[in-house]
């Protein structure tokens, strides 16, 4: 009993640590593996930068999305040659914490859109990866390039007590939902989300000829950003 089970650890020794714990992994693999990474996060560099409509474009977070492509390949490659590491490597992922804050959810896409490039280019799939990318990145272009019916904008007035009704009586003629009103003395300021289907501001020369308002202001609004 006691050969039997020295023979089964020795299996487990053999087969498992020693077999397994160190795979071949030739230099044109690893060169084929980060060039086809380097291809598909550059492609993603240029998808991102052509189709971001945000704020303000940082070319940093851009420049991640094309070396965190590369790194999550090396990474892949790493692990699927040393068995130990593979699990080394699940328990240091699995501690580690980004408190970065994203925003704007089409980044948290290009950000899996990377990881994923990396996975698949590490793997040695590299048709699968460039194939891939070229398709995601169609969607995307296409889906960021469709033409909305209407624009979303922000309407803040600032005016006195005085042309309250008047003002009220302009606001009612166009599509408008009150997001914020302040009353200070004599004076009062009110901030209206309008959609618009055309460039059309004529209404701001309405309210801006009213006694009693001071400025009109008309920001272009996408829901979570003020442009």
């Amino acid at each position: 009993m006691g050969n039997d089970v020295t023979n089964f650890n020795d299996v487990i020794k053999n087969s498992f640590l020693n077999d397994y714990m160190f795979g071949n992994l030739a230099a044109l693999d690893i060169l084929l593996g980060l060039l086809t990474a380097f291809m598909a996060g550059s492609f993603i560099y240029g998808v991102y930068k052509y189709t971001y409509k945000g704020v303000l474009y940082s070319p940093s977070f851009n420049v991640t999305l094309l070396v965190m492509t590369m790194i999550t390949s090396l990474v892949i490659m790493t692990i699927s040659t040393n068995v130990v590491l593979s699990l080394g490597m699940v328990g240091a992922l699995s501690i580690v914490r980004f408190r970065t804050a994203i925003k704007d959810p089409l980044d948290v896409v290009f950000m899996f859109w990377a990881i994923a490039a990396g996975i698949s280019s590490g793997a040695g799939l590299y048709l699968l990866t460039l194939l891939g990318a070229v398709i995601i990145g169609a969607v995307i272009v296409v889906l960021s390039r469709k033409k909305h019916t209407d624009t979303l904008y922000l309407l803040v007035i600032h005016y006195t007590e005085e042309a309250n009704d008047e003002v009220k009586r302009e606001l009612q003629k166009l599509d408008y939902t009150l997001k914020s009103k302040v009353v200070r003395k004599n004076m009062m300021e009110i901030t209206a989300e309008i959609r618009l289907k055309i460039d059309n501001t004529a209404f701001m020369n309405k309210l801006g000829d009213l006694d009693g308002v001071q400025d009109v202001s008309l920001v272009q609004y996408n829901g979570d950003y003020a442009v």
